[in-house]
Order: C-alpha cells, then structure tokens, then sequence
C-alpha cells in the first residue's frame, strides 16, 4: 500500500517536472489511492496541466486538459509550479442515507502553480480515494471582486464506454439516455452525474461535483469526440422551469458571477468502481463538504432536532385541503407510523393559532409538519428569519422549499444562506425545483433532501419501468432525492404494485415522502410492508445481477433487519437470489411479489429463512418485489 512517503515524492517529482515543462512518467506525477488501485497522473502540455485517471490500471479519464479562467485570463496557459505538499486524510463520521457510517480516506496534493505571463499564483489540489478522485482549484484574492469566467477542464472517456445522461431542459428532471460514447453527438448537455461503463469489464464511473460553495455549479457538454467539457451555470442553456418562473431575471444568470476573496472552485469528481455496488456505496462526495459547525449542529448529523422519516403528502393522490383535512392526514400518518406530513402551500390561508392547532394535534399523533415556501418569497435575510422564526414559533418543523431551477452562484448562495437561517431556528429543510445535491448534508445536516429528478410529479411519464431502474446509478450518485415514491393509480405507468413498493427502499431519501394517499396505503395489502421500511439504512448492498436501466438490486439493513428490494426495468426476468447477504441463525420472512396476471395486485407469502437460502423470484416487466427479514 503506498504510504506517506511514496505521495510525498510523487508530488515532488512532479512539481520539478512541471517547473520544467517536461513530460512526465506515470510514476513520476502520480498521486495513488491508499489501496494503490486509483492513480491520478498529472503533467503539463506545452506549459498547460493535464491529467487521467486510472483505476486497477486501465484508463478511466484519459489525459484531459485542466482549464481555469479569471477575468479574461487563462490561468492553466503558460505555468510554472512550486514546492507541492502532499498529505493524508483518514476519518470516519456518522452518515444517514445509504449507510450510518461513513469513511474518508485518501491521498492528496496541493500543487502551486504560477501564471507566467500575469504572475497569478494559485493552486491544483487533487485527492486520491479508493473509490475516486476529485480536484480543485484554489485562486487567493482580495477584496476587490473577480470573476471566474470560463471552467474548460474536460472528461476524455474511453472509446468503448456507454455513458448515461440527461440534458438540462427540465433543469434536473429529465429521463436519462443511454448512449455509446462514440454517438454522443457534439453540443449535447448533461446534467451531472454522469454515469459511464467502462468497457472490456474495466468497470464503472461517474462524474459529477461536490462542495458548491460561493460558486456557479457545473454542468458537461460533449464535444462530439468522447469528451465532455466542463461548463458553468452562466452558460447553460436555461430550463424550461426557469423560463416559465424567471424570464426577467434571465439576463441576470447568463452573466458570470463575480467573486470576492480566494476564489476555491467545487470538486470535480471522478466516482469510480469495479461493480454498481462501490458507485452506490461511495462517500466520496459529502467527505468532500466541510464537517457541521458545532454552534449550529452539535452533534453534526445526529443533533436531536433533526431526525430522517416518513412522510403523507396531499398532492398527487386525491384529499382536501382544509384544516380538517389535513388533520385526517396527519391522524393516518401516525396510523402508518410515519413521522412527518408534508403541506403544500394552501396553509398560508389559516392564521397563528389555526396552524398551531394542528401542530398540536399532528404532535399528538406522534407527526411533525412541514410547510412548502416560494424561493422567490425568502430572497432577504430579513424574510428568512420572519419565515423560520414563524415555523419554529408554531412547532412546525421542516420547510418544503421550491422554484429554484438554475446553478448560478446567486442561487447557489441562496441554498446556503436558507440552511444557515433555517438552523438558527431548528428548522429542517427539503429543496425542490432544485440542483443535484453536491454533499451539502455534512455541512448542513438540517437538509434532509432535495427533489433535483423526475419523479412521480411528472404524470406524463408512462415509462417508469427503465426510469426507476436507471436512477440508482445515475442521479442518486449524488445524494438522497425527493422522488416522492409509491403510487398505486395511473402515474406508476408501466409498473406494478410491487414495483412501487421496492422502490421506497431502493431511492435514497432521509425524508421519505410517500406519493400515495396515507388511506389508500392503509387499505393496501403491503401496508404492513410500507410501514415497515425506513427512511434511512445502516448498510446498503447492491447485488451483482444489477444492470442499469434494467434490474436494480439492493439489500439493505436497517439495525437487525434487512429488506431485499428489486425495481424491475421493462423487460421480464427471473432470478435465483442467495440470501448469503443475512446473518446466523433463523429470519421471519414477508415476502411481496408481482401477481403474475395483474399489474395492480400483489402475492403476499410469509416464510422463515435462513442465510443459506435461496428464493426464486420472476418479475413482470415493468416489476417489482420487496422483503423484509426480521430476527425470530
């Protein structure tokens, strides 16, 4: 395993090397994953860097350009480099979503480099992790504003790979195309992550960003030769969303934003895997994000107020919306023994002591609420407090805020600037019309989620089976998302009931907000499933036969039991499935399959079963099944 010491003269050897504005050899400018596996090589060309990526020494990035630009000015054309420093990073923390603990690991350098021409220096800080790698750039400043024009570092993919992406005119909700590399034609847009498969069995990547702070997020564009080039939010093509909410502040968000101070770009990640299971199990992008601050999270993820669950939603399924109404919902989530409920915003109507009167009756019922906000209305400090100071006065506990639909850094600023004042008034926080997540959750454990996907609120979408199938290894890469799973009427499209079911234990989402009516999942014959499944897991295994797009797999645990969740894609298969993945001794099975001539229906069986067991499960197209293992 390579040690301290090994990094420390790799990144010598490379500073020199670069100084001098010679080639490099792979051993001379490596930095190595702790495990050896992943190697980062960085080099110059004609006095501009470079870099690729390799992992169990096959390529994953090939060499790409690193491109930065500061006031009309290529920083990365014409470079000289210092001293580098190399260093280790070694901690674990709590984490809720897909596993309760996770483990920061890696090597990593910063490189200073100079400007030849302007004399700018700055620095290239690359980590190396046993799962990826990540790299940033860090531009010290004043106090006078700059601004960060143009972020060309580009992704060379090998020939051979399959690539899984969306393009940005929903913003973050689209449906994700499979593609070759060599088909992705020139112009075209991808929202990250970016999910590839690598060819000849070499494995699985994905590229997306982590730490957007104070900055305009990334997007990619291909350039129609296996490359995607690195693109900021001012030169995005606007949403749809943001068009139809927007159209006088677009202007706005097509000028790049200026920046006062040190100017420290996100981290372009490179998530990488021999199998779907070290995507999925990655901690590569919260490890990213700076650690809570204490004065706000005193136990980071684990502060008392801010607890992961189950949500009702009165939205896509049918139910007033009186405060009688809501009462009812709140009544049935504590039937289901769910711990939220989710309001849109028609609570706005009731007054102080209306709003506190169903606070306390949903408390009563062991429910906390959740109020929905425009982003548009919390644009002022002074707004934010009034808003969360308000819910806070009235024992509401999480706000539902939306309509944000661009990346640039004034709306990047806005998430952080709500997380901070939401904390000060122990208020928790779900993001829709959003971006993807970027591992804010460290630093702001009071975001429980994000919407950022295409999820059940697109009644169009008929093609859920290949949707929901693709997911798992494309956009929740990045982090939990509010698809807001589980439907039993028309929106489930070309799914079945069990279908729906697995996939609430399949999507990632600490507030697991459910689609359906809380009666019509009361009535179902998987209530007792559904209340079963929890909102977030202390180990999560993703199973070989997963394929993306086609069949997702998961076995998760939640303290001794475990559920085996499978979301079907559209075409019909059977498995043979070990359950290799329990513990000793005997389990008390419930197991939910397809029932085999309706889509609408299920087969419920119970059984004990041990480890050395296997079932037999056939799955319709567009199917699912679901079981949950708890100790006798």
């Amino acid at each position: 395993m390579p040690g301290r010491g090994s990094i420390c003269i790799a990144a010598v050897a490379l500073a020199a090397a670069w100084a001098s504005g010679r080639g490099l050899a792979a051993e001379e400018a490596a930095v190595v994953s702790p495990d050896g596996r992943v190697r980062c090589q960085a080099l110059l060309r004609e006095g501009k860097p470079a870099c690729s990526v390799t992992f169990r020494n096959k390529a994953v990035i090939e060499t790409s350009p690193l491109v930065i630009t500061v006031d009309g000015v290529a920083l990365t054309d014409g470079v000289e480099a210092g001293q580098a420093a190399a260093y280790e990073v070694n901690e674990t923390y709590p984490w809720r979503g897909v596993h309760a603990q996770a483990v920061n690991r890696c090597n990593g350098v910063r490189i200073p480099l100079r400007h030849v021409k302007s004399g700018t220096g700055y620095t290239l800080e690359i980590r190396a992790f046993d799962d990826g790698v990540a790299l940033r750039w860090v531009v010290p400043g004043g106090a006078a504003p700059r601004v960060p024009d143009e972020e060309g570092t580009a992704f060379l993919i090998p020939a051979g790979s399959t690539v899984w992406y969306h393009d940005l005119g929903g913003h973050y909700e689209a449906v994700h195309a499979r593609k070759g590399v060599a088909d992705v034609e020139a112009g075209q847009w991808a929202a990250p992550p970016l999910t590839l498969k690598l060819p000849e069995g070499a494995g699985y990547a994905s590229i997306t960003e982590a730490a957007l702070a104070n900055y305009s997020g990334m997007a990619l564009q291909a350039d129609g030769r296996r490359g995607f080039n690195l693109v900021l939010g001012h030169k995005h093509p606007v949403s749809y969303p943001y068009r139809l909410r927007y159209k006088d502040e677009i202007e706005r968000v097509s000028r790049p934003a200026a920046i006062s101070g040190t100017i420290t770009s996100p981290w372009r990640v490179i998530i990488v895997g021999a199998d779907l299971n070290a995507l999925v199990n990655s901690d590569i992008v919260h490890n990213l994000c700076p650690p809570a601050d204490p004065a706000l999270f005193p136990k980071g993820t684990d502060t008392e107020w801010i607890r992961p669950g189950r949500a009702v939603w009165r939205y896509l399924d049918g139910g007033g919306s009186t405060l009688d109404d809501m009462k009812a919902f709140s009544r049935m989530a504590g039937q289901l023994g769910f711990e939220y409920h989710v309001i849109e915003g028609f609570w706005s109507r009731w007054s102080d002591a209306e709003i506190r009167d169903l606070a306390d009756y949903s408390r009563r019922q062991g429910v906390g609420l959740w109020f929905w906000k425009h982003s548009r209305d919390l644009r002022t400090p002074e707004s934010r407090e009034a808003f969360f100071k308000r819910l806070h006065d009235l024992g509401v506990v999480g706000a539902k805020i939306d309509f944000f639909d661009h990346e640039h850094r004034d709306v990047v600023d806005l998430y952080a600037a709500m997380l901070r004042d939401a904390a000060r008034h122990r208020v928790m926080v779900n993001f829709h019309g959003s971006n993807k997540p970027t591992g804010e959750a460290r630093t702001w454990p009071n975001e429980l989620v994000r919407e950022a996907v295409r999820g059940m609120e697109s009644s169009r979408l008929k093609e859920r089976a290949r949707h929901d199938a693709t997911l798992p290894f494309t956009r929740f890469l990045a982090g939990h998302a509010d698809y807001t799973p589980v439907h039993f009427g028309s929106r489930r499209g070309d799914t079945t009931w069990a279908h729906q079911v697995a996939t609430a234990a399949v999507f990632t989402a600490p507030l697991l907000t459910y689609g359906a009516h809380p009666q019509t999942i009361l009535d179902n014959p998987c209530a007792p499933m559904i209340k079963s499944i929890p909102a977030a897991w202390d180990e999560t295994v993703v199973l070989p036969f997963s394929e993306i797009g086609e069949v997702a797999a998961f076995a998760r645990r939640r303290g001794d039991a475990w559920f085996l969740a499978i979301v079907n894609g559209p075409a019909a298969r059977t498995v043979k499935m070990p359950l290799s993945f329990l513990g000793a001794g005997d389990y008390r099975a419930m197991l939910v399959r397809d029932a085999k001539d309706e889509a609408a229906a299920v087969t419920i069986e119970n059984a004990t079963l041990k480890r050395s067991d296997w079932l037999n499960i056939e799955l319709r197209d567009g199917g699912g099944f679901i079981a949950r293992f708890s100790r006798n």
